[in-house]
């Protein structure tokens, strides 16, 4: 959902540990995101971490997104396991459904669907499975995640489905706007803060190569296992604060939203 101001929110996978098992500084990046999206189950997310995401969102104020991942608990949902239309629809409902009980236990709805890792990837590049994607967000009533100008937009808008296109904001972008995943090593807070004013003013994102990009979106991905999450969520969240505050008259104004920011209305 966008500010009044047009300014896009932000947000972060959470509850991607297991067990013992701890993924993430959850905490540290909550006081600062929008909306958390919460593992469920299939690539993390035990019952117990799943409910205390949910209260931690609760407590913070936050949306919550479904964050399902493809039956890959061993590859941490990023292999390229190869699912059906009706197969993965049924995976996502699983996951989807068993988050949405913990949501109502604490009197809270879901907002967003946002899978995860290679299912995210798959959706984008697959009709059939950005179909079965948008079946469980049609079932739920919510919103869908996903990079602007794949088959996950085409068949969200197709269908009347709230369609956020996400800006990686702590992530390299190649010339061709793939994405450099790695997050072994810290990122300048500065850095993230820079990139994002100028992809929220001036609709583009500088690549590795030094090209500026165009990219639309409507909500900002910060990643809570980078091994300073929270200062790039804070830089991010100070440099959202800051565009906010600049641009609400010029909105107000002229009814027109900065050039990165993609032109749809509010999602519910």
């Amino acid at each position: 959902m966008l500010h009044s101001t047009g300014v896009p929110e932000i947000n972060a996978d959470m509850g991607e540990g297991y067990g013992a098992f701890a993924y993430g500084d959850d905490e540290g990046v909550a006081p600062h995101i929008h909306i958390a999206n919460i593992a469920c189950g299939f690539h993390g997310g035990d019952p117990q971490t799943i409910s205390r995401c949910v209260r931690m969102a609760k407590r913070h104020g936050l949306k919550i997104a479904a964050h399902p991942s493809l039956p890959d608990q061993e590859g941490f949902g990023r292999r390229d396991l190869r699912l059906g239309r009706d197969a993965l629809r049924d995976c996502v409902l699983y996951q989807v459904g068993a988050l949405n009980g913990f949501l109502a236990a604490e009197g809270l709805s879901l907002s967003y669907l946002k899978p995860h890792g290679m299912m995210y990837m798959q959706a984008a590049r697959d009709e059939a499975l950005a179909e079965a994607l948008c079946d469980t967000a049609e079932t739920f009533g919510v919103g869908v995640f996903g990079i602007s100008g794949t088959h996950t937009e085409n068949v969200a808008n197709r269908r009347r489905l709230p369609f956020l296109g996400e800006f990686f904001v702590d992530l390299a972008y190649q010339d061709d706007g793939r994405l450099i995943v790695t997050k072994e090593k810290a990122v300048d807070p500065d850095w993230v803060a820079l990139r994002l004013k100028r992809a929220v003013r001036d609709g583009v994102v500088e690549t590795i190569g030094g090209v500026m990009r165009p990219i639309a979106f409507r909500t900002i991905c910060v990643h809570n296992d980078m091994p300073n999450a929270r200062e790039i969520a804070r830089a991010a969240r100070a440099a959202l604060d800051d565009i906010k505050a600049e641009t609400a008259q010029t909105i107000s104004d002229s009814g027109a939203l900065p050039q990165g920011i993609d032109q749809q209305g509010e999602s519910g």
